[in-house]
């Protein structure tokens, strides 16, 4: 299929240096390997590759889930790729499910979310703070994710206006505080999903969960190292994105 007007393209150069763009008529992007004129991408092939004006290639891919999370708008802190995958897995998200998403940021988790649960699930992203939303508003629009995503701005102390959802993401400094709420909203069987970055909010949340009718309870960290793709001198490289944060899994059931 060939790359057309308004398409987002991401390119990679040939030393590893990458970009997110959209395609433009008399519009250029600048790298430090030569420029690249937008408007002459319309009509090429994903997977060919261009010369920048300082004769180096410029490959052009698809953008995935990754490199839209990567290359974003923010103002929040984001879930990483590699607690992401993991958290997607355990809410069993699929096709036609309802999700809840609260703590909603910049919309990372929201847009892996309402790419999984299709054309007809439905994912109630809430946020309390309404310039995240903005920002987030923005970045589904972009993915083509916005239609399938309800939000709210709304505390959810107050509760949630759903009902009977299939799984929960909780995403707050202070998650404990909610855990009845998020109960009271999942069907039997229903998933929930809590981040928590150090050891003490993790501890206040299971004891949280352990009070209440979930099982199935358990915590998780994930540690991702990534090595140098060269056969000669193949090792792990230098640096590394240790913690991120913890995990928390369980499952509703019925007193």
């Amino acid at each position: 299929m060939p790359i057309c007007e308004g398409d987002r393209v991401y390119i990679l150069l040939e030393d590893g240096r990458d970009y997110l763009v959209r395609v433009e008529q008399g519009k250029s992007l600048g790298t430090h390997l030569g420029n690249i004129d937008l408007g002459e991408l319309s009509g090429r092939e994903f997977g060919e590759y261009i010369l920048t004006t300082g004769g180096k290639k410029a490959f052009l891919l698809q953008p995935g889930v990754v490199e839209n999370i990567f290359h974003m708008r923010r103002k929040t802190q984001i879930v990483y790729p590699k607690d992401l995958g993991y958290i997607l897995l355990m809410l069993d998200v699929k096709e036609r499910d309802r999700v809840i998403d609260v703590g909603l940021g910049s919309g990372a988790m929201c847009g892996a979310l309402a790419r999984l649960v299709g054309e007809e699930g439905k994912v109630y992203a809430y946020e309390r703070r309404e310039e995240f939303i903005v920002v987030a508003k923005r970045n589904l629009e972009e993915w083509g994710l916005l239609d399938r995503v309800v939000i709210r701005l709304r505390d959810i102390e107050e509760g949630f206006e759903e009902r009977e959802v299939d799984a929960l993401f909780l995403d707050v400094p202070e998650p404990w505080k909610y855990l009845r709420q998020c109960w009271e909203v999942l069907r039997g069987g229903g998933r929930i999903a809590i981040v928590s970055p150090t050891a003490s909010q993790v501890m206040e949340v299971l004891r949280g969960l352990h009070s209440l009718p979930f099982v199935a309870i358990s915590v998780w960290e994930s540690l991702f190292r990534e090595y140098k793709p060269n056969p000669l001198t193949f090792r792990p490289f230098d640096r590394m994105v240790a913690h991120t944060t913890y995990m928390m899994f369980a499952r509703k059931v019925f007193p």
